[in-house]
């Protein structure tokens, strides 16, 4: 359990731009800021984030929080994770009892495999730094690469021991369980024996955006040609490999710093470059770029620049790493090292300044980069020099901006001495192309054999008695102006004399809300006008956080997608003497406004409901004579209401 003063100092502490960040490339618009959603994919950006308010919310999806909502969403992580994630990045102690075996085996999945590997990787350093065996063998291999001590410490590296099951016995005796160690991978279980799966192999920690070890890559340092030279850990509750990317928790503020992030395809090459002072570079680790990783990347930037090694085959065999990055909407470049280098060992050979001048010199657009690679292989053969035009159409259109493409085409047009009109005419064919089979790969409708027989499209019905609308604007403006003052004119005891009553906004609504009997359909809404109509009795209102930070996701989230709105006053017209009423200004008209349309809506809610009752009733019956004398009197109530909002209402 963590005590309640201790969340609520952490919710304090956590800066709520800060927070998101450490995730999301955010930028300045007025008092908010802005960036692409990380919860869904999007071109332009709606994610918002309020710092005077602590909360975010997404236009495009409608995710909204605070800062232990967005770690929660954001991560997976329980509500009790998410807290303990921010204490840890606000340096804040939790005093917390260390959690028994049996504590630990309650704890759900997730958790518990983050604090195996965690300390999977505190035993593999210890080994690689403190032990004979992994002095000699690991500690030796990494210094051999020219890695330094604080490179070596930053990384995590670790070494793991030549028996078949020193991790596993270490494990279980600090009470770690069977089941993790092989839900993990760490350990593979066989004919009643357990076996460490990176035995005698140099270890590569691989966490995840917040720094935390999700899984392992291991080299092995033999010859032996029966095994692999690699070993990474399974896909598990925490470890996704399409999702993941080597060094990211170590890049991300380097990549937003560089607005660029470097793809290298291994650890080492990752590590050398660290160790050159160049921090804005991941690797896919040796897997085939994803979509994911992509997306990843594209939280802290629009640009990509991969950087190949000399091998012809392999480079080839990533162009569709290529397509994906242009079909994502981001800019990539191409960096290829000279033949039999690749970013590790051209990083050990080099100066840090000459490795930032050679990735800067070569980078290349991905258009110049494919057609000078396979241009040379046409041999000046038409029908292969046609098929790579082709092929160039076929990556130009898969980018999403209208306007790159043809700057593209142009480009294309140049290095391939052919007409831009042609290259653009074939470009417009294979978009066609595209659009006619995603129409064809839509589900089929099945069609009436006469389209008279088709029943005419119903009309939407409005329904009268649904008041949630007129509802959230009160909740609205008790959230945005609870705690305004409005003063009202009044005329005095001597002639001529005005009297100024000050009421507060919060004790106006709740007050004439009562007076009226007016309850909210929503428990929600029902709710938080309960804490201000509480607040005005004891003259204490509510803190607009007891809403955005409450604990009822509920409550915290309806608050959020309450208060906050898309679109802001640009700053501009105040500068060149425009000045633009808002609603703050004309703060009686909005309060008075909001609390008569309620109970408008409520007083036609109670006539068609009162209505109803009065059609199964004899019209000769008493029962009926009250029902028509309740509509009178409440339509009568109504009508006085919209004269006062300027409306005209027909009975």
């Amino acid at each position: 359990m963590i005590p309640k003063d201790t969340i609520q100092s952490i919710i304090d502490a956590a800066r709520i731009d800060e927070v998101v960040g450490d995730f999301v490339q955010l930028r300045k618009r007025g008092v908010n800021m802005l960036g692409l959603c990380p919860f869904h994919n999007e071109k332009t950006p709606s994610f918002t984030v309020s710092p005077g308010k602590g909360i975010y919310k997404c236009f495009g999806c409608g995710k909204a929080g605070n800062s232990v909502n967005f770690i929660m969403e954001h991560e997976k992580y329980s509500y009790p994770e998410a807290l303990r994630y921010l204490a840890n990045k606000y340096g804040i102690v939790i005093e917390e009892q260390e959690p028994s075996p049996e504590e630990r085996q309650l704890d759900s999945d997730r958790e518990s495999l983050f604090s195996l590997n965690s300390f999977a990787q505190k035993f593999y350093t210890q080994t690689l730094l403190e032990t004979e065996e992994g002095k000699s063998i690991g500690l030796s291999y990494f210094m051999e690469r020219g890695f330094r001590e604080d490179i070596i410490a930053k990384f995590q590296l670790g070494f793991s021991p030549t028996a078949w099951d020193a991790f596993t016995k270490e494990a279980l005796a600090k009470g770690f369980s069977e089941k993790y160690l092989n839900d993990s991978g760490l350990t593979i279980s066989k004919d009643g024996k357990q076996y460490d799966r990176f035995r005698e192999r140099v270890m590569f920690p691989i966490h995840n955006l917040t720094g935390k070890v999700i899984g392992f890559g291991g080299r092995i340092l033999t010859s032996d040609k029966t095994k692999p030279k690699y070993v990474n850990s399974p896909e598990s509750e925490i470890y996704n490999k399409s999702k993941s990317l080597y060094g990211i928790w170590l890049a991300k503020n380097a990549i937003v710093a560089r607005d660029n992030c470097y793809l290298v395809e291994g650890y080492t090459d990752v590590i050398s470059l660290h160790q050159s002072g160049i921090e804005n570079v991941v690797a896919s680790s040796g897997t085939s770029l994803t979509t994911e990783q992509i997306k990843l990347i594209s939280k802290f930037t629009r640009n990509i620049t991969i950087l190949y090694d000399g091998d012809p085959a392999g480079i080839k065999a990533s162009f569709r790493g290529i397509d994906m990055i242009l079909e994502q909407g981001m800019n990539v470049r191409v960096v290829l090292f000279p033949d039999g280098e690749d970013p590790d060992s051209y990083a050990r050979k080099h100066r840090s300044a000459d490795v930032e001048a050679f990735i800067a010199t070569q980078a290349d657009d991905f258009i110049n980069f494919k057609t000078r690679l396979l241009l040379q292989e046409t041999n000046n053969d038409p029908i292969r020099k046609a098929a790579l035009i082709h092929e160039i159409i076929e990556s130009i259109s898969l980018i999403p901006d209208a306007i790159v493409r043809p700057l593209y085409i142009r480009e294309c047009s140049q290095i391939m001495d052919i007409a831009e009109s042609t290259l653009m005419n074939e470009l417009n064919k294979t978009l066609r192309k595209k659009k006619l089979k995603g129409a064809a790969d839509e589900p089929e409708v099945a069609e009436l054999p006469d389209a008279r027989l088709a029943e005419p499209p119903k009309e939407q019905v409005l329904d009268i008695a649904d008041c949630s609308a007129q509802e959230q604007d009160v909740i609205r403006v008790l959230l945005q102006y609870g705690d305004k003052i409005l003063k009202f004119q009044h005329p005095g005891n001597e002639p001529e004399e005005i009297v100024i009553v000050e009421v507060g906004v919060a004790e106006y609504i709740c007050n004439d809300l009562r007076a009226n009997q007016i309850t909210f359909d929503s428990p929600v809404f029902q709710s938080i006008f309960d804490a201000y109509a509480l607040g005005v009795d004891q003259g204490q209102l509510p803190e607009e956080n007891v809403f955005l930070m409450n604990a009822d996701p509920d409550v915290a989230n309806t608050s959020i997608n309450i208060i906050t709105q898309r679109y802001e006053l640009s700053p501009g017209w105040e500068e060149i003497k425009i000045y633009v009423p808002t609603e703050a200004d004309k703060l009686e008209e909005t309060i008075s406004g909001s609390v008569l349309s309620l109970m408008a809506r409520k007083l036609t809610a109670m006539i068609h409901t009162n209505q109803l009752a009065m059609k199964d009733l004899p019209t000769d019956s008493e029962a009926w004579a009250n029902h028509l004398s309740r509509d009178i009197h409440l339509k009568k109530a109504r009508n006085e209401i919209n004269k006062r909002l300027g409306r005209i209402l027909n009975n």
